[in-house]
């Protein structure tokens, strides 16, 4: 078994920094680097405060070296929101946890989606179904059924339906955006 990974996920599902969980352990941030990292190993002390900082214990920590947060997503995961220009489908449940949120937007003819400020993070996307515009700033660039687009979030983004029937995008936002 690894620790160090295993202390990294249950670190990252807890939403804590490595200095956040270094502070409640009085340890240090560079201690829980090397650790994550498996560069050192705990004392049995150390790692029992570790894993009660963590909302775990010993016996969790051990019994079980399987992966308990959910894998595979189903319609029923899904959800749902309408709105004016189209649809969000968000396809993985508590996203916002995670390191890029995926969403499904159906875009109706002609709409665009609101206008998104700079921010910090990457996107991605594939089209399904229909042509749309990539909107960067002041520039424009056309993706349409089986085509890609992938930009960084530093200048006000958008996309707008360019086809007579919905247009159908895989887009993911890194860090979650939607």
């Amino acid at each position: 078994m690894i620790i160090g990974k295993k202390i990294k996920m249950l670190r990252a599902l807890n939403n804590l920094t490595q200095e956040e969980l270094a502070s409640r352990c009085d340890l240090t941030k560079g201690y829980i680097s090397q650790l994550e990292n498996d560069l050192t190993s705990p004392s049995i002390a150390t790692l029992v405060d570790i894993l009660n900082a963590l909302g775990s214990n010993l016996n969790e920590f051990f019994s079980s070296d399987t992966i308990t947060e959910k894998i595979v997503f189903t319609k029923e995961d899904y959800f749902t929101k309408d709105n004016d220009y189209g649809s969000i489908t968000w396809l993985v449940t508590n996203s916002q946890k995670n390191e890029m949120e995926p969403i499904m937007l159906s875009l109706y003819p002609g709409q665009s989606t609101p206008l998104d400020n700079p921010h910090e993070g990457e996107e991605f996307g594939y089209v399904l179904e229909g042509s749309i515009l990539v909107c960067l700033d002041n520039q424009k660039f056309r993706c349409k059924k089986g085509e890609s687009f992938y930009y960084e979030c530093d200048k006000p983004h958008y996309l707008k339906n360019t086809s007579s029937g919905i247009s159908k995008v895989i887009w993911i936002s890194s860090p979650p955006n939607f």
